[in-house]
């Protein structure tokens, strides 16, 4: 997870501008809102190399010891977990408090704050006075360079109308790209077979 490895397009360009404008930190934290597969976890993980820092997961905070956690930069994926546990949600208020001195906190999440259900209200205030980057769904141009480079990386070659053929049929997300390339990948390797729009379409189920 790599910038090189991270395709800009329309629907999360916006958001990556944000993530390299310091002034877009004003309170020195960030939350990257986005459907599942839109980037998130790649830009927390691209953020974080580049700023000598650290991501967890916010399923994991209650389990962390915070103070040895706020020593740098800290990116908290998957954020809204935490709602609803008082030890988790406890523990990122202190990361948050801690961090607001010296480091930048960037977080993740499928909705905005407000939608989280947080019960802490100090915690709560917090989050919801966080700027947030809205990355949307992968458009069709994001998810070809994707599909591209997933077969590049496995050595594949495919026919030119397989990857439009596979955009229209595919579950939208990055995620739904890196399992249907290796399904069939496998599928090919299997039979014996190239892949070719009509094993795709064994493999999709479609016609």
């Amino acid at each position: 997870m790599t910038r090189e490895d991270f395709f800009v397009a329309p629907s999360n360009a916006r958001a990556v501008e944000m993530l390299d404008d310091p002034a877009s930190w004003p309170q020195g934290k960030l939350i990257l809102v986005g459907p599942a597969g839109s980037g998130k976890s790649h830009l927390a993980q691209v953020w974080a190399s580049e700023a000598g820092g650290r991501v967890v997961r916010g399923a994991e905070l209650a389990d962390l010891d915070i103070a040895q956690v706020a020593v740098g930069p800290v990116a908290v994926d998957d954020a809204e977990a935490v709602a609803g546990n008082a030890e988790a949600e406890t523990a990122l208020f202190h990361l948050h408090n801690f961090l607001a001195q010296d480091w930048p906190l960037l977080l993740t999440a499928q909705t905005p704050p407000r939608d989280w259900g947080l019960q802490l209200p100090d915690l709560a205030s917090r989050m919801q006075a966080a700027p947030i980057a809205q990355l949307q769904g992968p458009d069709d141009a994001l998810l070809s360079a994707v599909l591209v480079k997933l077969f590049a990386d496995r050595q594949v070659a495919v026919p030119a109308n397989l990857i439009p053929y596979l955009i229209s049929r595919m579950p939208r997300s990055i995620g739904a790209a890196r399992a249907l390339v290796g399904e069939l990948d496998a599928r090919a390797l299997a039979l014996g077979r190239p892949i070719t729009r009509a094993l795709a379409a064994e493999v999709l189920g479609t016609e």
